[in-house]
């Protein structure tokens, strides 16, 4: 029998154990004193079960001993607690890898969630249907344990389902855990929650296609199995900007009347030089794992930043800037196309650089070969105004060298284009040399100071598409630029210190090269 159901609150208990004295515990008999351990006990239970009713903090340090809660678990819990409360409808954290957001977010948030309103419908996402799995049976598994019984008694599995990854509560509630990509026709959802819709290694691939198809498939499946009044909370570490947090607060800031987020972001190192975690995580752990990865992978999966300065390959200050109103003279002039898919042309680019080589002293007094962008442009284009638009690009520079990349657009262009009597010059990427790895491959070029652009608008489109590659919503033109400046290197017209010696003379290397 319960402190509550022999009529007696824990407020008028606490007033009663108030006046206990050692003395007035002496008078008591064998009997009266084990009656009130027994109370005592009851009483401490009831606490602990109203607490964790309430709190789920003390909800997570009832069930779970070994928790070890950081300030970033506070804020956490608050956020879920308005959540369950019905003040925050779409919640969105982002945090590092290893921090304990999946324990709290896909293990315990369900399980106190149904306990208070046994009615509710949960799907719960990750990325993987093996990985939702598991976290099902742990939920189901907590459910069923003794612990969580003495703080929800009236809650409890139905017998009839209790599969790891579906189980009906018995106050009418459904769990539902799904992989990204699944299926949920029929199901409906009082809280959806996702926990990391990422991979590691789709994340770290940066491939805008898998966080599209990510995206794709939030829009047309679990947000549209939303019960009216319902709640999304989104926990994950970021990888870009096209990731599923990205994709949807840009869709968000664009279109009238979408969902509002609350957003709380949580860096592993904060600005103060703290660890976000420092019971767990020391600040000098935290920084070896930064010495271990690329800047641009630190920084989004770690300090939630997808996009920064650091994250570029080719950062804006090693570009220099053409002062002059005309450009140089060059001596050998490459202007190469990226072309758009030919079903896509609305929706892709097709992008055309114009580079040039030239030579200025250096301090020294020595001429150096140098490159400079002269021209640059994308475009929607339909075919038959690609077809026009390279034509004129070829007529108005009259180049040394006309590059297309053989893939979409560029194979029919390459055909007509020669037919007209343009020597067109294929460019056929090999295979493992992807976007990231060409530009790493010209990067060195830029970091020495030999790479110019003038002050036009044009100009700096190409040097932003290169400050927010690899993560940046374009890259036509960072592809159109790798393509001429690896020619460059290759037909020797530029060439860096770490390069091997070449005396040919350059007039000779550019007949060998046209």
């Amino acid at each position: 029998m319960t402190i509550l159901h022999m009529g007696i609150s824990q407020k008028q208990l606490r007033e009663v154990m108030g006046h206990l004295t050692d003395d007035n515990l002496a008078r008591l008999n064998g009997p009266q004193r084990k009656e009130l351990d027994n109370l005592i006990v009851n009483l401490e239970k009831a606490v602990v079960r109203e607490q964790s009713q309430d709190s789920f903090l003390d909800f997570a340090d009832s069930v779970w001993q070994e928790f070890m809660c950081g300030a970033h678990h506070k804020k956490m819990a608050d956020a879920f607690e308005r959540v369950a409360n019905g003040e925050c409808k779409r919640l969105m954290i982002n945090m590092p890898p290893r921090f304990g957001k999946s324990q709290l977010t896909s293990w315990l948030l369900p399980a106190w969630i149904v306990g208070r309103q046994p009615h509710k419908k949960i799907i719960m996402a990750s990325h993987t249907a093996e990985l939702s799995l598991r976290f099902g049976r742990m939920v189901r598994n907590l459910i069923d344990s003794e612990e969580y019984q003495d703080i929800f008694p009236e809650v409890s599995l139905n017998l009839d389902s209790k599969a790891a990854g579906r189980f009906d509560i018995s106050g009418g509630g459904e769990y539902f855990s799904i992989g990204v990509g699944g299926a949920v026709t029929g199901r409906g959802a009082d809280l959806l929650i996702i926990d990391d819709p990422h991979s590691e290694q789709q994340g770290q691939s940066a491939d805008p296609k898998i966080f599209e198809s990510t995206y794709d498939w939030y829009l047309s499946g679990p947000r549209q199995r939303l019960q009216p009044g319902g709640a999304i909370i989104i926990v994950m570490t970021r990888w870009g900007k096209k990731d599923l947090c990205g994709s949807i607060l840009k869709d968000s800031a664009t279109r009238d009347n979408s969902d509002e987020w609350e957003v709380i972001e949580l860096p592993a190192i904060l600005p103060s030089g703290r660890s976000l975690w420092e019971e767990y995580w020391k600040v000098d752990e935290l920084e070896k794992i930064k010495a271990t990865l690329p800047i641009s992978h630190w920084e989004a999966q770690y300090q939630q930043n997808p996009v920064s300065e650091e994250s570029a390959i080719v950062k804006r200050e090693w570009w220099q800037e053409w002062e002059d109103k005309e450009p140089p003279a060059c001596e050998f002039i490459i202007q190469s196309w990226d072309t758009a898919f030919l079903k896509t042309q609305r929706s892709d680019y097709s992008a055309c650089t114009t580079w040039g080589v030239f030579y200025k002293e250096d301090q020294n007094g020595y001429s150096a070969p140098q490159v400079i962008l002269l021209d640059a442009f994308q475009e929607r284009l339909e075919f038959p105004e690609l077809k026009r638009r390279a034509y004129e690009e070829h007529q108005q520079w009259m180049p040394d060298a006309f590059i297309v990349e053989a893939k979409a657009a560029g194979s029919p262009l390459i055909f007509e284009l020669r037919a007209i009597g343009i020597p067109v010059q294929e460019f056929t990427p090999s295979r493992g040399n992807d976007k990231i790895a060409r530009v790493n491959a010209v990067a060195d070029l830029f970091a020495s100071g030999s790479v110019w652009y003038p002050k036009k608008r044009w100009a700096e489109e190409v040097v932003e598409q290169f400050a927010s590659f690899p993560v940046g919503d374009h890259d036509d033109l960072v592809d159109s630029s790798t393509q001429a400046l690896l020619r460059f290197r290759q037909g020797g017209f530029i060439r860096l210190e770490d390069d091997q010696d070449d005396y040919e003379d350059v007039s000779d290397r550019v007949a060998k090269y046209y």
